[in-house]
């Protein structure tokens, strides 16, 4: 009888879900509303909710279920099963998903932040197949990144390495919500880049997109500077050089420290492609050690919104089956 592993990738906005076989095949992978500001019980409800929809549609009972792997943004304690703190959700304080969860299924359950899920996808099925030191970088509303250091997964004495987006790339720049300043994901995020832009058109520069918002800067998002590139702006293309050139910079300190073989950007940003990283490798080509960077890639990430959910599962798999 076949038995499978269902993934979850937890998000502010919408839950991605997936059921795999137990050889990681597709059998159904699903998005539902989180609805997270009704509060931790109710997205916990929502997650079993996406659990009853996939084994609904595909008939798959849950005595089926090897087990589940949940990946969550945000700091936690995956030995422990804790979610600590997350910064998309309200009323969510050291939230016990897998006791949780106990009370609903007989599989085990198990939890990792929500960027080293998307890790384990890319690493096992997608852009970082067959590699043993690599590096997922995920560039949206933040950047965050996961670390494989000979063929294991770096997770750090409190289980938060990696944290690249709160490197200090200026000692006065831009506030963060960590409490230190000038943190590169400030700068490189897609609202990193967006302010960025916002604060040229302050200092009196000028670009097509104020026409496409009525000259509501609020209404500007970052996919908009890279249709801009494309219509030859010269401020969009001065912003995205800029912006690859930091990310490159940071790029060269993680490069020298760890000597990966690739490093894999994923993250809504990453659909910006070369627009952002031919000045992220032009960067590390001349700042990062010589030997070092050239036997670096760096490259987009392969599996797009499916990372998280195969990653999911394929995580719950190893730490079940071993």
């Amino acid at each position: 009888m076949t038995t499978y592993f269902i993934g979850i990738d937890l998000g502010g906005t919408n839950i991605k879900a997936g059921i795999y076989s137990d050889d990681l095949k597709e059998v159904l992978e699903i998005s539902i509303a989180t609805e997270a500001s009704r509060g931790s019980s109710h997205v916990l409800f929502r997650i079993r909710e996406a659990v009853r929809i996939l084994t609904l549609e595909t008939n798959i009972s849950l005595d089926r279920i090897i087990g589940m792997g949940v990946g969550i943004p945000g700091l936690l304690d995956p030995v422990e099963g804790l979610s600590i703190f997350s910064p998309n959700f309200p009323d969510w304080d050291h939230v016990h998903i897998v006791n949780e969860m106990k009370d609903y299924y007989d599989f085990p359950v198990v939890i990792d932040n929500d960027v080293r899920v998307n890790l384990y996808g890319e690493w096992l099925h997608g852009a970082g197949r067959g590699y043993k030191n690599l590096m997922l970088i995920t560039l949206g509303t933040g950047l965050g990144s996961g670390i494989v250091n000979d063929g294991k997964v770096l997770y750090g004495t409190s289980y938060s390495a990696g944290e690249i987006g709160h490197m200090n790339m200026y000692r006065n720049g831009r506030p963060c919500k960590c409490g230190s300043s000038g943190c590169l994901g400030r700068y490189v995020s897609a609202i990193g880049m967006v302010n960025t832009f916002k604060e040229k058109l302050n200092e009196g520069r000028t670009s097509i997109i104020q026409e496409w918002v009525n000259d509501d800067s609020e209404a500007i998002q970052a996919v908009m500077i890279s249709e801009a590139y494309d219509l030859g702006d010269h401020l969009a293309i001065e912003v995205m050089h800029d912006t690859g050139s930091l990310l490159g910079f940071g790029l060269s300190n993680v490069i020298n420290m760890l000597n990966p073989e690739v490093i894999i950007v994923g993250g809504g940003m990453a659909a910006a492609g070369d627009r952002l990283l031919n000045s992220v490798r032009e960067t590390v080509n001349k700042h990062s050690l010589k030997l070092s960077s050239s036997k670096c890639k760096i490259v987009q990430a392969e599996l797009g919104n499916r990372a998280g959910t195969i990653g999911a599962a394929s995580h719950a798999k190893s730490k079940i089956l071993g």
